[in-house]
């Protein structure tokens, strides 16, 4: 009988042999998959950060562009202010030295058509312009949502 109990015991003690091998192969595995998910789980925070940064960047150029454009655009505007200032001083001056009704009619048409002309034309200009800058600022937030759009359109690696 004493037989049976040693080989009994010896069965009972390979089987948590068996156990005990088997626990510490699934522990390893997990540790391993742990590992493996938080090496990408940190990969992947630093691609998001550089990510982020580049988009930060992004808005800095952008705005950057639009100081600068709307500094072109207010230079413009005064350099008309200016230059209509003027004009309407040696309009008011021709008028004042007119000699006739027609002459005085003449010369206030002629001044109304040339400030109209100027008027459309430096609105031309100032339309062309702000398109110009709103192109140019949008270019740099455009680049970086088609960059975010594909790096978050990636299927995390495996």
């Amino acid at each position: 009988m004493s037989d049976k109990f040693a080989a009994a015991a010896k069965s009972m003690e390979d089987a948590v042999a068996q156990a005990k091998t088997q626990i510490e192969g699934l522990v390893k595995a997990q540790q391993e998959q742990f590992e493996k998910a938080s090496a990408q789980v940190l990969k992947s925070y630093d691609e998001m950060t550089a990510l982020a940064k580049e988009n930060v960047d992004a808005v800095v150029q952008s705005g950057t562009i639009v100081a600068k454009g709307a500094e072109q655009a207010g230079k413009q505007v005064a350099a008309f202010t200016q230059s209509s200032f003027e004009k309407s001083v040696a309009s008011s001056k021709a008028l004042f030295a007119v000699k006739s009704l027609n002459e005085l009619i003449e010369l206030q048409s002629a001044y109304a058509k040339q400030t109209l002309d100027t008027i459309v034309a430096e609105s031309t200009k100032l339309q062309e312009l702000s398109l110009k800058i709103t192109t140019d600022a949008i270019a740099p937030i455009n680049a970086r949502v088609n960059a975010t759009v594909s790096a978050l359109s990636k299927p995390l690696a495996a």
